[in-house]
């Protein structure tokens, strides 16, 4: 009995690191996923910095207790639930759950919780369609490049312009 007691600590423990290393988590309900499906999802969500903790509500419960950033899961800790922790990667993330639940057609996202909110459905979909951090990146980078040549070719336009300027100058004064 002593060892069942230490293994759940143990849990517990993992769920709480976890969830301090977390921005987002998403309950699903899991019920009918085989095993090697959950795994194609763990798989899938481990390049978008996200786990898939099956584990029981209780022990989630202890994990998030104390904890106001997650307190508001327990509303969501009925059943057979699977719980998607992300880091990183939000958008991505979620996309992946989605697609595997459409890939399956099974599972469904109870919930989930972001910056201590709960999330309805559609915001969970709005996340969804966020491109990745790296569009986001790329699309950043672009923006500043393309904002730099301006600048770029304004600073070269400024000699050119003020000689110009001279040039008519004295031309008037000539006549």
């Amino acid at each position: 009995m002593g060892r069942t007691l230490e293994s759940k600590k143990k849990i517990v423990e993992e769920l709480k690191k976890l969830l301090g290393e977390a921005e987002m988590a998403l309950v699903l309900d899991y019920q009918g996923l085989s095993i090697k499906e959950m795994s194609d999802l763990r798989t899938r969500l481990h390049s978008n910095n996200g786990v898939c903790k099956v584990t029981k509500n209780t022990l989630m419960r202890q994990a998030i207790d104390g904890d106001d950033t997650w307190s508001d899961l327990k509303s969501l800790l009925t059943g057979t639930n699977a719980f998607v922790l992300i880091k990183g990667d939000v958008g991505g993330a979620v996309k992946e759950v989605q697609t595997f639940q459409k890939d399956t057609k099974k599972s469904q996202t109870k919930g989930g919780l972001f910056e201590g909110k709960l999330l309805s459905q559609d915001e969970i979909k709005a996340i969804a369609s966020l491109p990745s951090r790296e569009l986001l990146m790329a699309q950043i980078a672009g923006s500043i490049n393309a904002l730099a040549t301006k600048v770029a070719l304004g600073i070269n336009e400024v000699p050119s312009g003020l000689a110009r300027s001279i040039k008519q100058h004295a031309d008037s004064t000539e006549s």
